[in-house]
């Protein structure tokens, strides 16, 4: 191993850069999932969930890798730019189906990358199917962009928020 804390410094080193290869990957295969996928935001939904899933559940050693950093400094700047580029990913494939503003539906893909994970941990955990994890993701999502755009359709005046 020291040749290859020699290139990559440390052990944290090497597992950051792993990581990084590793989630790479997982982007890949989802941005290729999305070039396939028909219109619609059901469709997206699903696409991205099946790709989001299926990426948990081939590559186990994203999770052992995370694990084995937890706590690191380094990992948690990592994460927070990881979250941040997914963000934009989904935000850009489901805006043409919402009527949400980009920075609000942006946000509210963050809110979905975090269930995501905790359906992942469903899934890792045998407490949940393939199946089940991508139809309650896909439901998660378009459910925030129905009711974005149930909002953003209000009156015509749109006076910027408030109801009666």
């Amino acid at each position: 191993m020291p040749i290859a804390y020699d290139h990559f410094g440390t052990r944290p080193g090497l597992l950051l850069a792993l990581h990084r290869r590793l989630d790479e990957r997982h982007r890949a295969a989802i941005t290729r999932a999305l070039r396939g996928a028909a219109p619609g935001a059901d469709e997206v939904a699903r696409v991205i969930g099946a790709a989001y899933f299926a990426c948990a559940t081939d590559m186990p050693e994203l999770n052992a890798v995370s694990a084995a950093l937890k706590g690191s400094p380094e990992m948690e700047a990592i994460q927070h730019e990881l979250t941040d580029s997914y963000a934009e990913l989904m935000a850009t494939a489901l805006l043409p189906y919402s009527g949400l503003a980009p920075q609000a539906l942006r946000l509210r893909c963050v809110g979905v990358l975090g269930a995501a994970e905790a359906i992942a941990d469903e899934l890792n955990r045998g407490r949940t199917t393939g199946g089940e994890a991508v139809t309650a993701l896909a439901d998660l999502i378009v459910g925030g962009l129905d009711a974005g755009a149930e909002r953003d359709e209000g009156p015509a005046s749109s006076s910027g928020g408030g109801g009666e």
